[in-house]
């Protein structure tokens, strides 16, 4: 008999996580949905058979934490999602010393962490896949986004490494989304100066994320890469 599906999805209460979170769910997985404050979507979650496991991932008690947890309710791991940001302006990281740190304790030393130390939960399935969700600036940064780019692009590089190191029995890769689901503090002006510099014109959606989601879990033969989920958007920044 097979055994069911296990995945852990960090920033899974909101947007792409929590879409991706009920997605997983309605194909049979097991998932464990990470939050940091909101437990809103989480909690819809919780409804559809979800676990869900809060961690401030700034914290590495917190992280390390949050590893056990997962731990002590499964032997396996089949797709680990390190999806969770925090997104700051060059302004509030050289106002705030704690925003600075955050970006890179969230994109940097928390997959990180997570990933050391589910890999043996990861191993276990023989065929696992880590996927980290960067950024289309991973390659062309934004000046106005310095700290958060650069940790974006630490977690490409962490992307590439891993892929390395831990072939063969577990695949990572990345996605870098672009112009996927505007905030609602995005005005009109600025989704349309954004959507003039998209070349497909059009906000993607979250559908074309899952797809990706999907291609990079089940092809067998792809590690270390990363898809560009964008509209063509990094072919003009």
């Amino acid at each position: 008999m097979s055994q069911q599906p296990v995945a852990l999805i960090t920033g899974a209460g909101r947007r792409f996580g929590f879409e991706l979170a009920k997605s997983l769910i309605a194909e049979g997985y097991l998932v464990f949905a990470h939050y940091n404050s909101s437990r809103d979507g989480v909690a819809e979650l919780e409804e559809h058979g979800a676990i869900g496991v809060q961690a401030d991932l700034t914290s590495r008690a917190a992280v390390q934490a949050l590893i056990e947890k997962v731990q002590a309710q499964t032997q396996h791991l089949d797709l680990l999602v390190n999806n969770a940001s925090c997104f700051f302006t060059n302004d509030v990281v050289d106002d705030e010393p704690a925003a600075l740190a955050a970006v890179f304790e969230v994109h940097v030393q928390a997959p990180y962490l997570l990933i050391k130390g589910l890999q043996p939960q990861l191993e276990q399935t023989g065929s696992a896949v880590v996927i980290n969700i960067t950024d289309i600036y991973t390659d062309s940064p934004s000046t106005d986004y310095i700290a958060y780019c650069a940790a974006k692009a630490g977690l490409a590089n962490l992307t590439q490494s891993f892929a390395k190191a831990l072939a063969p029995t577990i695949r990572v890769n990345g996605i870098q989304p672009g112009p996927i689901l505007f905030l609602p503090e995005h005005d009109s002006e600025h989704r349309q100066k954004v959507l003039a510099e998209t070349p497909l014109h059009v906000e993607g959606g979250l559908e074309p994320m899952l797809q990706a989601v999907r291609f990079l879990r089940d092809n067998p033969f792809v590690t270390g890469e990363f898809i560009k989920v964008d509209g063509g958007r990094a072919l003009l920044i």
